[in-house]
């Protein structure tokens, strides 16, 4: 009896972990390609990469973290393939880890002199894990096997940029997909739409700015969004904040140590339910660029998105 108690309070907690479903990042500017398959860096020989850690509600035992190395490589003008490896864990007692692999290709047409719309798709595997081997259910028929599986993740994006601009819509997952142990619903993935936006502008001298948004809608959920304003100040230090509705406060700081490492940090001030007991969110980004054309005097100015 103690043992099934045990196996539907984790059962439960899995199904409401997975509300979010999909990793969550603050620093999805870094790496928006997680976003929208559609996304280019647009710079033709200059393969863009990226490691990045996130621990989630610190002080909650179990909380949610998760890393991400990631890669934009331009093939030509028209054509841009960008590569993401999540991991994904969450759970103490029972960990609960999934792994995603994607791939995207994207196709950059011309509407006019300064305006691209890239057209993108992505396919990929994720890897869903629960670990009882630790914990008291270990020997709980339950869990005996099919503790692992692996689904088909297919999604889509447009989008639509310029030298200053972007903007742009997508789905990372197009095939909503059930996960169950033995019959036993664990969590139902649902099909995620996102909508994304920014506009870079000259402040003052040596100092832009960026106010951006990216909305989210997981179908039979609410809305959600993310509205931020960050600024570059002479192309080496960037600043900024964004509110994450009903969820949390955020500051964000990145710094370009050569002309092709920049690192990033931010913190999430909690203000959801969950705000008493937690002691907010941490993320670290590392990005490097390889300039394989030599072309390191062309990006002097580094595009801000």
């Amino acid at each position: 009896m103690k043992l099934n108690l045990v196996f539907i309070i984790t059962i439960v907690f899995c199904s409401v972990t997975f509300a979010q479903q999909e990793p969550q990042y603050s620093q999805y500017m870094y790496n928006m390609s997680t976003v929208n398959p559609g996304y280019v860096t647009a710079q033709r020989g200059l393969v863009s990469t990226g490691l990045l850690y996130r621990k989630q509600w610190t002080a909650i035992e179990g909380s949610p973290q998760t890393a991400n190395v990631f890669g934009n490589i331009p093939m030509n003008e028209k054509i841009e393939l960008s590569v993401n490896y999540v991991n994904d864990q969450i759970g103490d007692a029972i960990p609960v880890t999934n792994d995603y692999f994607n791939v995207d290709f994207a196709y950059i047409t011309r509407i006019s002199d300064q305006v691209k719309l890239s057209y993108g798709l992505k396919a990929g595997i994720n890897n869903f894990k629960i670990d009882p081997s630790g914990s008291d259910v270990a020997n709980d028929p339950a869990f005996a096997d099919n503790t692992s599986t692996t689904q088909l993740n297919i999604g889509a994006g447009l989008f639509l940029f310029t030298h200053n601009f972007y903007a742009g819509v997508s789905s990372p997952n197009l095939l909503p997909s059930d996960v169950d142990i033995n019959g036993i619903g664990v969590t139902e993935s649902k099909t995620h739409l996102y909508g994304v936006a920014g506009y870079v502008f000259d402040f003052i001298d040596e100092v832009r700015l960026k106010p951006s948004l990216v909305v989210k809608q997981v179908i039979d959920s609410p809305l959600t969004f993310d509205v931020s304003l960050n600024s570059l100040i002479y192309n080496k230090i960037e600043l900024g904040v964004s509110y994450r509705y009903t969820d949390a406060f955020i500051a964000l700081a990145g710094f370009n140590i050569t002309q092709n490492l920049k690192i990033g940090y931010s913190y999430d001030f909690s203000v959801s339910d969950l705000s008493g007991y937690n002691n907010g969110s941490h993320e670290i980004v590392l990005l490097y660029n390889f300039d394989l054309l030599k072309f390191g005097n062309k990006y002097t100015s580094p595009r801000f998105f």
